[in-house]
C-alpha cells in the first residue's frame, strides 16, 4: 500500500468543511471524518479505482477522482510511483474544474 500524502491546499479544504459542520449539524463531524478516512485508505488501496473524469478536461492526466460515501465531498489525487498525493477535497456543488485550477 502507498504512502498517502495530503497538500496544504487538501487539508484546508478539509478543515473548511468540518468548521462549516461544527456550525451548522455537529452531529455529523465524526461521520464525515470516518467517511474521509475510509475514502483515505480506498485510495491507497485501489489508487486506479477513481475516475480519470476531470483529467482530460484540466490536462492533468493523472488526475483521479473519489468520493466520500454519504458525503457530498470528492478527493482528487494523482499517484506516483511511491505515493498518492491529495490535491484537493471538495464539495460536489462547487464548479470543479475553475476551483481545482487555483
Amino acid at each position: 500500500m502507498k504512502k498517502l500524502v495530503r497538500r496544504a491546499r487538501a487539508d484546508a479544504d478539509v478543515m473548511e468543511a468540518l468548521d462549516y459542520y461544527l456550525t451548522n449539524a455537529p452531529e455529523y463531524v465524526s461521520g464525515f471524518i470516518d467517511a474521509l478516512e475510509q475514502a483515505y485508505l480506498h485510495i491507497q488501496k485501489r489508487p486506479t479505482s477513481g475516475s480519470p473524469r476531470y483529467a482530460h478536461e484540466l490536462n492533468l492526466p493523472e488526475l483521479r477522482v473519489w468520493s466520500c460515501k454519504k458525503y457530498p465531498y470528492l478527493i482528487f489525487y494523482t499517484e506516483t510511483q511511491h505515493q498518492i498525493e491529495v490535491w484537493r477535497v471538495l464539495h460536489s456543488s462547487r464548479d470543479i474544474p475553475p476551483t481545482l485550477q487555483t
